[in-house]
């Protein structure tokens, strides 16, 4: 599904919802993976008796874990509109006008995507639109779009030899 840029004439390809998907799985099994092996390395051993003391490491952690969701994918979708899954999949946020979005439209992306995802998903498909939006995208004026090889690299170089 394409939508027309009314500055330049181009047109956006707006991202698939598996596509998104995948970009999240990676990036859960990504920040998963690290924040485990930090935890691991600080923590030693990973005790699995059930006690009052892992319930409270468990509810700890996913407090810390979801912070750090939040802040990774507040910092690299506002600086380069990637996060390591966007990257591996050529997604990308921005506005609705394919141009780079702002700190406050990625916070709002981002909480929804942190804390609340199933319910934005959700109501993002019921109440969905053509530019295939969750509702904290829609809040934050966010899209995520398929972007091409061509377009990886907002300027053309060419190199040549003196």
């Amino acid at each position: 599904m394409s939508e027309s840029n009314s500055d330049s004439g181009s047109e956006i390809t707006i991202a698939k919802w598996s596509d998104r998907f995948f970009a999240w799985l990676i990036d859960c099994l990504v920040i998963t993976g690290i924040h485990t092996l930090i935890m691991f390395t600080f923590f030693g051993k990973i005790d699995f008796d059930i006690d009052e003391k892992l319930m409270w490491a468990e509810t700890t952690q996913y407090i810390q874990t979801s912070i750090i969701f939040f802040l990774y994918w507040t910092i690299l979708e506002y600086k380069t509109g990637q996060s390591i899954g966007k990257r591996i999949l050529n997604l990308k946020v921005t506005n609705a006008y394919g141009k780079k979005v702002d700190l406050k439209g990625v916070i709002i992306s981002s909480f929804g995507k942190t804390f609340l995802i199933p319910v934005d998903v959700v109501l993002g498909w019921i109440f969905t639109n053509e530019k295939r939006q969750r509702i904290f995208n829609k809040i934050g004026d966010t899209i995520v779009i398929k972007i091409k090889d061509s377009e990886k690299n907002d300027v053309n170089i060419k190199y040549k030899k003196d």
